[in-house]
């Protein structure tokens, strides 16, 4: 059963990655499910991520109102996906980066702040490295377009993207407390 649930939470996070430039509604729920999916897996009858509770239900409930966000935002920039995957590829780097900080401090919540620095960063850079294309000219920072878009579509990459990288916080957190030696 351990290995389905992994292999599911993969799928779920492959396709919430596919579904965030063309059905933005469903990439953070795609991502919940699989965060929660990854919660369900169990190796020798211990949780492989031991997600509690409350990170469960709290990230249910920034997941809904990201969705609600989404449904609520105009027609004419929610069918827009014009920068989307710069904007992913940034969030994926940012958050590889913000995850490098393991290599300073193992507090978990230094941790989980430095992971969503970073994605939230790589979206920024993201979004800026596309205003400088020839398509990405009509949401440049000096049109007053930019900062609409960004959270228009900045912040439902980032919830999507935050609940892998606290997947792997996680787990990076319970193998570094785990002795090689005994």
């Amino acid at each position: 059963m351990m290995v389905f649930l992994i292999i599911l939470s993969s799928l779920l996070w492959l396709g919430a990655f596919v579904a965030y430039p063309r059905r933005i509604l469903l990439s953070p729920a795609l991502s919940y499910c699989a965060l929660l999916s990854l919660s369900f897996a169990e190796k020798n009858g211990y949780p492989i991520l031991p997600l509690s509770n409350a990170m469960s239900i709290s990230w249910l409930s920034i997941t809904l109102v990201v969705m609600l966000i989404i449904v609520l935002q105009n027609p004419a920039i929610r069918m827009q996906s014009r920068g989307t995957g710069y904007m992913l590829f940034g969030a994926l780097a940012g958050m590889a980066v913000g995850l490098l900080g393991y290599t300073f401090t193992a507090s978990l919540q230094t941790l989980y702040a430095m992971m969503l620095c970073g994605t939230a960063a790589g979206i920024l850079l993201g979004l800026l490295v596309f205003s400088n294309t020839p398509d990405g000219r009509a949401i440049a920072p000096a049109t007053g377009n930019f900062w609409r878009y960004l959270l228009a579509k900045g912040f439902p990459a980032l919830i999507t993207v935050a609940q892998l990288g606290i997947a792997l916080v996680l787990l990076i957190a319970t193998r570094a407390s785990v002795s090689p030696l005994g």
